[in-house]
């Protein structure tokens, strides 16, 4: 893994998983986005030459029978030995309203080295860019410190720090602190993986991110940050009763404020989302006659290298990305989908005529 950057193998998993979840974008069906994406990564995970455990999957939270926490994942190999988090689409909701901001995300690290939520589905929040000490803000701190010290390190007055978050009712008394303390508020419906990877991002639309979301998508942020030099704490959100027993008694501490480390260990880490629907972050899926064309972003920690990829996709050529249209009703739509990549002004893949760099 020392050599080896996986993330540019794990983008064609997001890539295809795009394209698939694309195909129901705006069509009112969130369930059969949801499922294309999560069938087509795990074809293509299969294709990975590792070792791979999911630790963030669909599993409990979503009641998806494939990418559940524990399945085995890749094409056999002894090495990489690896967990790997997955959120196939990232926006089920957005992308089956025709909404902005959905994108199909994984992430790898080493083997034991991501946060495993138990029962936990959800969790408190609160990410910074790179530029943010760590030690000068937390979990335990007001949301008025907090805002004061994102909005010194970023030499900005309190007025133009924009704090992002989920758009839920559980957030309206962090809404009115954050706006008491002069910060501007920006809401969104769904996708805070996305979120969270704009507050790192230079010249980016947000500052920084809090509230509560889902503790799996929490710990792919981890992942992306870590990547990016960004930060992210979180706390445990037990949603019940019932919840909270059982994370006690598989010996979670709530009160623990979880920080990047305890969220992602080591600086093996890989990290790849492509677009599904336009967004802040990345471009959607554009389907022209004859193929289509991906946005994504890919990231490996060790080497802190960040790269956006514009991928053009020919049905023509056959590819590991290839989206089997058989069922479809529209008989003029493609059955098959590959890929060729530009990579400072040079297109790699089949039919391309050179091979990549990697």
């Amino acid at each position: 893994m020392v050599q080896r950057n996986l993330a540019l193998e794990l983008v064609r998993v997001t890539e295809a998983a795009a394209l698939a979840a694309g195909r129901w974008f705006g069509k009112g069906d969130k369930n059969a986005a949801d499922q294309a994406a999560v069938d087509m990564m795990r074809k293509v995970l299969n294709s990975v030459a590792m070792d791979g455990v999911v630790v963030i999957g669909e599993g409990e939270k979503d009641e998806a029978p494939m990418l559940y926490c524990g399945e085995r994942i890749g094409d056999g190999s002894m090495f990489p030995k690896v967990d790997i988090a997955v959120d196939p689409l990232d926006g089920t909701t957005l992308t089956s309203q025709g909404r902005n901001g959905a994108i199909s995300v994984i992430a790898v690290a080493e083997r034991d080295a991501l946060f495993d939520p138990g029962p936990c589905m959800y969790m408190e929040k609160l990410a910074v860019g790179p530029q943010v000490d760590p030690e000068s803000i937390s979990l335990d701190y007001s949301v008025r410190h907090n805002i004061k010290w994102v909005a010194r390190a970023l030499d900005k007055p309190v007025s133009d720090v924009t704090v992002l978050m989920l758009d839920r009712p559980r957030h309206a008394d962090l809404i009115r602190q954050c706006r008491e303390a002069g910060a501007r508020i920006r809401l969104i419906s769904d996708g805070d993986v996305a979120g969270a990877i704009e507050v790192a991002k230079t010249g980016g639309p947000v500052d920084m991110m809090m509230g509560i979301g889902g503790t799996p998508e929490g710990v792919i942020a981890a992942c992306a940050l870590k990547c990016m030099g960004g930060h992210i704490q979180g706390r445990l959100w037990p949603r019940d009763e019932k919840e909270r027993q059982a994370a006690i008694e598989r010996g979670y501490d709530l009160n623990k404020i979880l920080l990047m480390d305890d969220l992602c260990k080591g600086d093996d880490v890989f990290f790849a989302a492509t677009g599904v629907s336009d967004g802040d972050l990345l471009r959607g899926v554009r389907y022209h006659s004859g193929g289509a064309s991906t946005n994504s972003i890919v990231m490996r920690c060790k080497s802190g290298t960040v790269r956006f990829v514009e991928t053009h996709h020919k049905w023509t050529k056959p590819s590991v990305t290839n989206i089997d249209m058989s069922d479809s009703d529209d008989s003029s739509a493609p059955r098959r989908a590959g890929g060729a990549a530009h990579y400072g002004g040079a297109t790699f893949g089949r039919g391309a005529g050179q091979r990549p760099p990697w």
